[in-house]
């Protein structure tokens, strides 16, 4: 009997340390590292479409930086831009004479 009662109370002890174990941040990051090194179909599908989000991305970012060029020039810019005056052969009707 006392076999028994040894095997019970180490059986008691054991899993509440085992939960401990397996709930642990050290457990988890094994447990990732394990399901990551999957190199199946699915990662290459992944990888594809991570090139294909920077690619995007670049483009996006590129853009910005042409519209925050141009938006500068605008602000830093002369405050009066000089527009052509306009002719004064035109005529009431909106043709213009040639000569």
């Amino acid at each position: 009997m006392t076999m028994a009662f040894v095997l019970i109370l180490g059986m008691i002890v054991l899993v509440p340390i085992l939960a401990i174990v397996i709930d642990s941040p050290l457990s988890e990051a094994l447990a990732r590292r394990i399901a990551s090194k999957d190199d199946g179909p699915g990662s290459t599908a992944r990888l594809e479409a991570l090139e294909q989000e920077m690619s995007y991305l670049t483009q996006t970012v590129e853009s910005l930086r042409e519209e925050s060029t141009f938006l500068r020039a605008l602000v830093e810019g002369p405050e009066r831009r000089e527009l052509p005056a306009p002719t004064s052969e035109a005529s009431p009707g909106g043709d213009v004479e040639a000569s």
